[in-house]
């Protein structure tokens, strides 16, 4: 019977594991010194932010623990508006291993400055997918969609639909009439790089050849370098020549600054290893696409 019952239980661990939820998202929130709250009451927000995004499902997909995104959240308190209104910088960041590799290629990487919020110790984090319940969770639940969004852009082309959708449903779900001093970022006028417009162009068919190029960069291009570098090279950089459609169609594009947000010192170690005529172009296209880089990218013909 003992037997019996142990053999059961082997056949239901299995069951257990392919039920673990989509993110390993580490969390940190930095303090400074504060005039009216306790820093303290950051530990207990870290800890529900974690379990807010570690342990709520978001897709219905079966994932098993080794296929859970990588991500994190680190959160910089900048300012106290209130005994428990604060705003911040809040960092996100995203990655998914390539195949037949230890290598993580950095999926997304974001730094939102219109980050307030309000957080009482204890008080839990709730939200909803119909309706906008504070603006917290709000930001939590869109970064987490647009990590999945992209992760599964990443293995399939325009994969990640659903869940940039479910994105963009938040920023719709927030109130019309809320001021950009309580909820900065979520509106068109505010800025021409927010959550907003985030997600407009991620949707927008006009920018389709970003998501194109974002899909094969990744499972036609870093994922067969361990079965073809040379190949894999080549794949990435023409990737890059899609994305030069879009950088003159649309100089300063918001897709492409964050593309090169996440992709920019992957790039340099890509291309300083390669023969001579190929960095020269990589370095001619990167500096034309990414001029933020510069530096970056010209020490890849030094090497």
């Amino acid at each position: 019977m003992i037997k019996k019952l142990v053999f059961t239980f082997l056949l239901f661990i299995p069951t257990l594991l392919l039920t673990a939820q989509e993110l390993n998202c580490k969390v940190q929130v930095i303090v400074p010194k504060l005039q009216t709250a306790d820093p303290k009451i950051f530990k207990t927000l870290e800890t529900s932010i974690f379990e807010f995004m570690n342990n709520r499902k978001w897709t219905n997909d079966i994932y098993s623990s080794h296929e859970k995104i990588d991500c994190s959240i680190l959160i910089n308190i900048t300012n106290e508006l209130s005994s428990d209104k604060f705003s911040a910088q809040m960092t996100v960041q995203a990655s998914r291993t390539v195949f037949s590799s230890s290598y993580n290629t950095v999926t997304f990487n974001y730094i939102d400055k219109d980050c307030v919020f309000e957080y009482v110790e204890y008080q839990p984090l709730e939200f909803s997918e119909t309706q906008y319940l504070t603006n917290l969770t709000s930001m939590l639940a869109f970064y987490a969609n647009i990590i999945l969004g992209l992760d599964y852009e990443s293995f399939g082309s325009h994969g990640g639909s659903p869940y940039l959708q479910k994105a963009q449903e938040i920023v719709n779900n927030v109130p019309p009439n809320i001021s950009s001093s309580e909820a900065p970022g979520w509106k068109a006028f505010e800025s021409t790089r927010n959550r907003y417009w985030m997600i407009e162009n991620l949707l927008n068919q006009k920018y389709d050849a970003f998501r194109n190029a974002y899909y094969e960069y990744h499972l036609q291009g870093f994922d067969i370098m361990y079965e073809n570098l040379q190949l894999g090279r080549s794949k990435v950089f023409a990737c890059l020549k899609m994305l030069e459609t879009i950088h003159s169609e649309y100089p300063n594009s918001f897709l492409l600054a964050l593309f090169f947000s996440a992709k920019a010192d992957e790039l340099v170690l890509l291309f300083t290893n390669a023969p001579p005529t190929d960095k020269t172009k990589a370095v001619q296209l990167l500096s034309k696409l990414d001029a933020t880089n510069i530096s970056k990218y010209t020490k890849i013909l030094k090497n």
